[in-house]
């Protein structure tokens, strides 16, 4: 492996496609495309335990709750192209809730990683599973993905769905489909 900076290694594949780097609209793309890397990827900076912090309250909560529609970037660790959509999460409380605002802060730090989206799916759902110990997780992802979408397939209207239960939400049918009929907008 060689010592090369990031952007030395940008500035590089700029010559390979066949680009001159020194031109006017080149010049400071190695280090534009050096930052937005790092903040595309910053979730390998976090932690779930980080994001959540302080945010788990003891609760006799014994509903559902979903957080829906969370939206999430992502970038394709086979070609290095981003993929995104929407998340579906949802947890069955056993004694202790998040703060709302913490479930898409728990997907971002998984999302923003090079990534496939199944491993995304179970991370998430994992993630709630060992920080809030629930009796269940339900999450369903929804995403667009520019690999099939600009290359190879090329098809734009594709959309990939995954999902991942856990708990009461995989040995529960009641569970599953309240959980799914909200996912789908449902209200009743």
């Amino acid at each position: 492996m060689r010592d090369d900076s990031l952007q030395d290694v940008i500035l590089r594949m700029l010559t390979e496609l066949g680009e001159d780097p020194s031109r006017p609209g080149l010049t400071k793309t190695p280090a534009r495309v050096e930052a937005a890397l790092r903040w595309l990827t910053r979730g390998y900076r976090h932690s779930v335990r980080e994001v959540v912090g302080n945010a788990v309250f003891e609760e006799p909560h014994e509903n559902m709750v979903l957080i829906r529609d969370v939206e999430f970037y992502s970038m394709c660790e086979h070609h290095m192209l981003p993929f995104f959509g929407n998340a579906h999460v949802a947890y069955l409380p056993n004694g202790r809730i998040m703060g709302l605002s913490k479930v898409p802060r728990v997907v971002e730090v998984f999302a923003r990683r090079l990534q496939i989206q199944e491993r995304l799916t179970d991370q998430i759902a994992d993630a709630l599973m060992d920080v809030i110990e629930p009796h269940g997780v339900g999450v369903v992802l929804e995403a667009s993905h520019l690999c099939m979408m600009m290359r190879g397939v090329e098809k734009q209207n594709s959309r990939t769905i995954t999902s991942a239960l856990r708990g009461v939400f995989r040995d529960d049918a009641s569970t599953r489909d309240e959980f799914l009929r909200l996912v789908h907008g449902a209200t009743a």
